[in-house]
């Protein structure tokens, strides 16, 4: 947890330009607002958050500077559209009241501009898969179907240094995510990231999943027996086949559950 501002965050600054101010009211703005505040709203429902310490971010549509995030001191199920704030990597509030945590600033500033395929950052501290990061080894065994969705997704930073309170800490957590999707982070928590909000939904909802049944089975102190690397990577590419449109669809029907 971390409950601290950051320093060079300035609240409720706003961009003169009129157009600009404009232009942050579209519709595909509007609607990543929606699908962003489902999201969390979902993740409260199932006990994904903690407190107030956890952020998800998302590149605004049309605007490759700027991310949505959510203000500092709102529980998960509090987040709506509207109270979501839009940030640029600067450290200026654009849009919205309040400002973001601190490491919510760094961590995902650092994360959409160094990774370009990573347009949206979900951070938790989900309780299985960070009792899997807080343990030996490759945290994911590929020992069951769900799991599989991963296959060759997965970067483990080694190295906990603490609360990431500059834009060095946030640089090494892009570094340490290289090109992969999921990172691990060592004694701390886990980062999903993808190219839309749907799909890092699927893939933080599914990845808690998958280290569920892994803690389940691991309790019972009986060998985990991993599917075969071969079968394993076939069973990958056919998840991965249809994996864009079944977490639209996941996504679409969470927004019907909170009306968004």
């Amino acid at each position: 947890m971390a409950h601290h501002l950051a320093p060079m965050l300035n609240e409720g600054t706003l961009h003169n330009d009129h157009n600009r101010r404009f232009s942050l009211e579209t519709h595909a703005i509007q609607e990543a607002r929606k699908d962003l505040a489902a999201c969390f709203r979902m993740a409260a429902q199932l006990g994904l958050e903690e407190g107030i310490c956890n952020h998800f971010s998302a590149v605004i549509p049309g605007h490759g500077d700027l991310f949505l995030v959510n203000p500092y001191g709102f529980a998960f199920s509090e987040i709506t559209p509207e109270n979501l704030l839009i940030c640029d990597y600067n450290g200026n509030v654009v849009a919205g009241d309040g400002m973001p945590e601190a490491t919510a600033f760094y961590i995902h500033a650092q994360l959409h501009k160094n990774c370009p395929k990573a347009l949206v950052a979900f951070h938790t501290h989900m309780p299985y898969a960070t009792a899997l990061a807080m343990t030996e080894g490759d945290p994911l065994i590929f020992a069951g179907q769900t799991a599989l969705k991963f296959y060759g997704r997965i970067a483990v930073d080694p190295e906990f240094n603490g609360l990431a309170l500059d834009t060095k800490e946030g640089h090494r957590i892009a570094q340490a995510l290289g090109s992969a999707d999921i990172l691990f982070m060592r004694n701390h928590g886990v980062m999903v990231t993808a190219p839309t909000i749907a799909e890092a939904w699927d893939d933080l909802y599914y990845l808690e999943r998958a280290a569920q049944v892994q803690c389940i089975a691991m309790s019972t102190n009986r060998p985990l027996i991993p599917v075969r690397p071969d079968i394993a990577a076939l069973t990958h590419q056919q998840m991965r086949e249809g994996d864009a449109e079944s977490a639209r669809q996941h996504l679409a029907s969470i927004r019907r559950r909170f009306s968004f």
